[in-house]
Order: structure tokens, then sequence, then C-alpha cells
């Protein structure tokens, strides 16, 4: 007698399986989707249900790799079927429960696993929603194990939905049995849907006691029955089949209830009886949205990611609700991060975020109507600012920019970071969510351009300079492809004398249709697109061989100066590159002389030094090109393996009638002789220019007074240097 009370609660429990959840019920789409929206939560390969089936577990559904088959008493799951809840193992390797046994050694190897329990109402294990990945965690948090419970609870409403529903069919005896036992709302109706049975869940549900509601029209709990579900209509319900929907239905007091009805047929003496189940679905509908919510929120901010930030502004804009559209750009993130690490970064990012939202005073991030604030991707953020016009997103834009020029502290570090903003307006700029977006990125650009920490609204100017921006970059593409660059060559000269000492080698395109271009109206796209180092890489490789040519037929002591890009620095091969080119060309590295802008040294100082040491050491000449200009301090000087600087043009021209520039002259010549360092002056166009420089001490000079920039073939007829078939032949 007592073996049998012991096996009681296992004869319950696969009574409940075989009512709740079958095994052989085919798993349906709204399953799948919750498996994939489980998989993306935890970002885990494999998610599945599995159930119990008398003395063994059966895999129902899966997502991603398929688990090995279990048994009941599988160490791997056993624990969270018996106890109940959510278990964990955060690594099969070195749990005791997985360590040897096929789960952990197979093929994938499950390293780690998380599994809650199907409960049945009554208590039941029915199964496990289980979780795995093939690498092994540290963690699993306690919001993780109330997000995979109440994820269970979800596909347990999936799997129960489908067998009460043919239950129901089955006649109204079973159905009756079933309704004293649910704790959900079971009523029936005959066929002039007068209400004849009336369980105490769905007392519960709507608040009338069963003598309210007996004999009376069930339009009175739910309004439109059975006008709202004409598939079940008296005429067709013979056949005993089950629908389930979702509606709303109506409280004693007069609230709205919204539930999900499984409705079923029968026959009693020749006339067509209803059966419904009314579930509440308000609980499963907050978990939906909650989930929904959290599987589209940024794991770093835990703000709403780009997903989310596009559903929101498409609701918005599709219900005419005008929307002011912000992105927003971090400056100065990348040295951040760059310098102090990336934990560094994810820190100031989570900084950012937090001070955006104070900024804004958006506190539910989308739910409410004040708008959102959303992590766009990288060190870019966006909000959405609804029944805001102009004058508001500029206002906030500003209260932003100011807001962020607080330093940030993190870790003893205090950190200098800006924002700038680009704001877009519906339906002014679009009506469109693409299209807002693309606007407001074109007005944070232009904003990055115009020297950052500043806001800009956009224009319509932006997108056809945008349009023109990107069909220069197919043309530069077509450039490269074809070959359409030549070198032209200015002559340096001794101021001596006049006599030649070398050239400068600057780019021009020769386009299909426009003719000959100068840098100015390419150059920037050139120096940002990402054929950049290789343009250059072939100036340099260009004007070493003709420079060698010019060195055999007349000019022994020839020097060529080039100019490198950013670019070039940037892919950290500068030194070898050069080097390779000297050898190959057989031009002496003396004869080669680098220029660099203070913009190249001031943005790329950690990468710039290191190959600019190398190259002097090998021989080579470098040249501080628009020396005075930026914003370079005198201590690059000491700094830079420095040969040579250049007096910008500016300074020449205005050093004649501007005591300012003459003086600015005479202290960059006198830096020259301090630091050992030879000097050139660019732009030279009068002798009164040239009269003064060669008194102050300037030996070498640059500009029209000496020749404009010319053609291979022309410099070489000019200054004697084999003529024009020798000048071309290096080509």
């Amino acid at each position: 007698m007592a073996e049998a009370d012991n096996d009681l609660p296992e004869q319950a429990r696969r009574q409940a399986s075989c009512e709740c959840c079958p095994v052989e019920a085919a798993p349906g789409p709204a399953l799948a989707r919750l498996l994939e929206l489980a998989a993306r939560l935890f970002d885990v390969p494999t998610v599945f249900v599995s159930l119990l089936d008398q003395d063994r577990q059966v895999l129902h559904a899966g997502h991603g790799l398929a688990p090995p088959g279990t048994g009941h008493r599988d160490p791997s799951h056993a624990p969270a079927i018996l106890r109940g809840g959510v278990d964990v193992v955060l690594d099969g390797w070195a749990d005791p429960r997985f360590r040897g046994g096929p789960v952990a050694l197979g093929d994938p190897a499950i390293r780690f696993c998380a599994a809650a329990t199907l409960l049945s109402p009554a208590g039941h294990a029915l199964g496990t929603l289980c979780i795995a990945d093939t690498r092994p965690r540290t963690a699993f948090s306690p919001a993780d194990r109330l997000n995979l419970d109440a994820l269970s609870g979800l596909v347990l409403d999936h799997l129960e939905r489908q067998p009460r529903e043919p239950a129901l069919g089955a006649g109204r005896s079973r159905f009756r049995r079933l309704a004293d036992a649910s704790p959900d709302g079971i009523v029936c109706v005959d066929r002039q849907g007068r209400i004849t049975d009336w369980n105490a869940g769905a007392e519960a549900l709507f608040g009338f006691a069963p003598g309210e509601v007996l004999g009376r029209s069930i339009d009175r709990i739910v309004p439109g029955w059975p006008r709202g579900l004409p598939e079940c209509s008296p005429d067709e319900a013979a056949g005993g089949a089950a629908t389930a929907i979702e509606l709303t239905g109506r409280h004693r007091s007069g609230a709205e209830v919204p539930v999900s009805l499984s409705l079923s047929t029968w026959r009693e003496e020749g006339q067509p009886a209803f059966g419904a189940i009314l579930r509440d679905t308000r609980e499963r509908r907050a978990t939906e949205e909650r989930l929904r919510r959290l599987a589209h929120l940024d794991p770093l901010t835990a703000l709403p990611d780009r997903a989310a930030l596009r559903e929101r502004l498409a609701g918005l804009l599709a219900a005419g609700r005008p929307t002011a559209v912000l992105m927003l750009g971090l400056d100065g993130f990348k040295e951040i991060n760059d310098t102090l690490g990336h934990a560094a970064g994810d820190a100031v990012l989570r900084l950012a975020a937090a001070r955006l939202l104070a900024g804004t005073g958006i506190a539910d991030n989308g739910i409410a109507d004040a708008g959102m604030v959303a992590r766009f991707g990288g060190d870019e953020f966006a909000i959405l600012l609804p029944e805001v016009g102009e004058a508001g997103a500029t206002a906030t834009a500003e209260a932003l920019v100011r807001a962020f020029a607080e330093p940030f502290v993190h870790d003893g570090h205090v950190l200098p970071l800006g924002i700038t903003v680009g704001v877009a307006l519906s339906p002014a700029h679009g009506r469109d969510g693409d299209d807002l977006l693309s606007c407001a990125g074109m007005a944070l650009h232009w904003a990055k351009a115009e020297g950052r920490r500043c806001h800009r609204l956009y224009m319509p100017a932006l997108r056809e300079a945008a349009r023109a921006a990107r069909r220069l970059r197919n043309a530069l593409h077509d450039a490269v492809e074809r070959s359409e660059f030549v070198l032209f060559y200015q002559p340096q000269v001794s101021l001596a004398d006049g006599s030649l000492v070398g050239a400068e080698a600057l780019l021009r395109w020769q386009h299909p249709r426009n003719g000959l271009l100068a840098p100015a109206a390419f150059l920037p796209a050139l120096e940002s697109s990402p054929f950049a180092a290789e343009v250059g890489d072939w100036v340099l490789d260009e004007a070493c061989r003709q420079a060698v040519r010019w060195r055999e037929l007349g000019a022994p002591d020839f020097r060529i100066g080039v100019n490198l890009s950013a670019a070039q620095f940037q892919r950290g091969d500068l030194a070898e590159t050069v080097a390779t080119t000297l050898a190959r060309t057989n031009l002496p590295p003396a004869a080669l002389e680098l220029e660099i802008t203070e913009t190249v040294v001031l943005r790329h100082d950690d990468v710039a030094l290191a190959p600019l040491a190398a190259l002097r050491e090998l021989g080579t000449g470098i040249a501080f090109d628009d020396y005075g200009t930026g914003y370079a301090s005198l201590s690059l000087l000491k700094r830079y393996p420095l040969t040579r600087l250049k007096i910008d043009r500016s300074f020449v021209t205005g050093m004649t009638s501007s005591r300012q520039d003459e003086t600015i002259v005479r202290a960059i010549l006198q830096l020259g002789h301090g630091f050992k360092l030879d000097v050139i002056a660019e732009g030279i166009e009068t002798a009164q220019e040239h009269a003064r420089l060669r008194a102050k001490g300037c030996h070498e000079g640059q500009g029209f007074l000496f020749g404009r920039p010319m053609a291979a073939a022309a410099f070489a007829s000019r200054y004697g240097l084999g003529g024009a078939a020798a000048a071309t032949a290096a080509q």
C-alpha cells in the first residue's frame, strides 16, 4: 500500500504530461519564434524544449544545434526536473554532473547550459526549456534566471494551448471534469449564446458568481459573441474543431480583461453546444513585452539598440506625429579607448548613456511619449523627440553639447570627452524613418567637419553635397583603376644663384571629361578614401624613378620632395615601403625628402615618430611643411628627426607688407639655424620677396618666380635634362 502511495506523484505527473503537453504534438511556428528569441536574448547557439514521456525525456523542439538525446535520469537535466526552478551548469567540464559524460565530451561538446522547469498548474514537472553553448561561462545572473523562467512560462502556455483545445471536443462530461480542476476560466454556452456552465476560474477572472451569469447571454462577459467568431458560428460548429483567438472580455467592475479564448463544440441532443477556455493574457503580454524589450537592448549601455530605435521611429511616423531625430557622436572616444583600453572605453559609453538620459529627461526610454535614447552603434547614439520642432530640438542639442563639456571621471582619470550632434525633423526633412536617420547623419557629419563639439541642423544642400561626394569617390576609384593620376614638378632653387637643387612632386588628376584637376578639387576626398595609401605609394615610386632619370641626365645632386599622407602612416609599414622603393629605383636615400604636415603629426603622433626616425637613420630628409600655420608646439622640433623647415607661402606673401609676417619668417629662420635645420621658402612670386628672404639668410626657395608646377617633359626641357623624350622615358 505504501509502495502504491509513493507512485501517486509520478502517476499524477504522467497524467498531467499526457493531458497538458503530449510529446507527439507537433511544435508550431510560435514555439520556434520563442526559441529564437531565447537564443538572441542569451546569446547561445542552442535552445530546446524537452518533455517527460513516461520514463524518458524526449526532445520536442529545438533551435540551432540539436542536443544529444537524454534519458530522464541523465544528470544534465535531472536536477532542474526534480527540484523545479532554474538549474545552471556554467562549465560542463568542471561540473560533476557533466564531467566525463556524453554531453560534455560529445561533438559538439556542451560546456554551458541552463534549464528551466516546465511546471503544470498543479505543480508537476513536465519537461524543461534549456539553453546551451559550446563555450563555458563564468556567471549567470539572477536577472538571467528570471528571464529564463519567464520564457519557460511562455513556452508552457504555448504547449498547453494546443492539447486543451481538442480536449473540449471529447464531450461535455470530460469538459466539466477539466473545468472543475482547471485554474483557467471555463464556460459552456448553448446555441442561443446562454451560459450553461461557469467554473471557479471564470468567476476569478471576471468577478461574476455563477448565479449572476448562468442562463444569461455570453455578450455580458464577451461582447459580440458569437458574432466576433464567425468561423465558429452554430451552423458550422458541429465538427468539434477548436479555435484559439485573442479578444477582450469585461469584468464585473466594468474593466476590460484581455483574454486568450480557445473554443470547441459538440452536440447535445442534436444541438450544437460551445465550450471555451479563457485565460488572462495580461501577465503573458507584459512578459512578452519585457522580453521583447530585453531582446532589443544594447547589452553594454542598457539603452535600446538600433532595431528598437527604428521600430519606435516607424511607429511615430505612421501615427503622423512630428518627430525630431538627433544623431550624436562622441568626440575623443577613440583616444580614450586606445590609450586606457577597452574597459575604460566601455565605462565611458555607459557614463555617456546616463548623461544623455539625464540631459533629455527621458526616463522610461520610449514606452511613454517622452521619446527614446538609443545606442546606434560604436560611439554613436540617437535620440527621438516626439512632438518637438526645430527650436526644441536645437535647444536640446545645445544643452547636450554643454553637458558633455563637463569632464568624465573614471578610475581616477579625468577624461575630456565632447559630443557632436546632427538634427533632422519630420515632416520637414522627410516622412520615412531611414530618410530621417540619413538626414541626421549627414548633419552630424557636417558638424564634425565644422570642428566638432557643436550641433548642426540638416539642410537639403547637404544631400546634394553627399551625392556629389559619392560621385567623386566613385570617380576616384575609376581614376586609380585607369591610371589617370599624373605628377607635376615645381622647381626648388638656390636663392643665391637660381641654380636648380631639386623639385617637389605634386599630384594632378587628368580627368577624362573635366581635364587637368588641381589637388584642391579632389585631394580631401582622396585622403579619406580606401585607396589613399595606394596612391601615395604610386606617387613615391613615380617621383623616385623620375629623380633617378634626371640625376643621370645632367643633375647629379637632384633632390625630390614627396608629400606623405596620413593613410601611409596608419598602414604601419611606411619605413619598409620607402626603403623598398629606394632600393627598387636605385635612388640614394639622401636624394629623397619626405614632407610631413603638422596635421599628420598631431593626429598620428603615436604612429608617425618611429617610421620617421627609421627613415632618417636610413639617410632620407624629413621636411616640416607649412611650418607655423598650425598648432604644433616647438617641442616637436626636438622630438622629430627633421632636416628642413618649409616657410608657408602665406608668410612669404605677407612679409613685405606685414611686420608680423616678417617677424614670423625671421623666427623660423632663427629656429632652423638653432636646430641645425635647413630652411626653404614656398610661394615666392616677386623679386622683392626673393631679395628679402635672401637677405635674411634663407638659402632655398620655390614659387612662381622660379617656375609653376609642370609636367615632367616641360620640366626636363626647361632645365636641359635630356629633353621631352628622356623625361617621359622613365614613366
